[in-house]
């Protein structure tokens, strides 16, 4: 998913009068490790605001495993324009790989 760069809308003032909601954000795996911690709290409008507020608190490499990962919101995949409501939580399901077995050794 390659998500636009973009400096993060302020939390205190929404754009047109329109509420923003309260929501949880899951960071999973790689988005887990560069961001330093597995949730935050944050107030946006839209999936797209709380990942333009993520890309601001995280940085450069957040940003790197956010560009590869895909959003859910309460479970579902989800656009970057859904409207969010208060209780929602956004999650970031970077890529996952699993670790390599051993070749079986040929019995002679």
């Amino acid at each position: 998913m390659n998500l636009p760069a973009s400096s993060a809308p302020d939390e205190a003032a929404p754009a047109g009068g329109a509420t923003k909601a309260s929501v949880v954000l899951l960071l999973f795996a790689a988005a887990r490790v560069a961001a330093g911690t597995a949730r935050d709290e944050m107030s946006a409008q839209t999936v797209g605001d709380v990942l333009a507020l993520a890309r601001c608190r995280y940085g450069s490499p957040f940003t790197a495993v956010l560009d590869a990962s895909r959003v859910w919101v309460n479970g579902e995949p989800s656009p970057l324009d859904r409207m969010l409501c208060d209780g929602d939580e956004v999650a970031v399901l970077p890529p996952v790989s699993g670790g390599a077995c051993e070749p079986a050794m040929a019995v002679t």
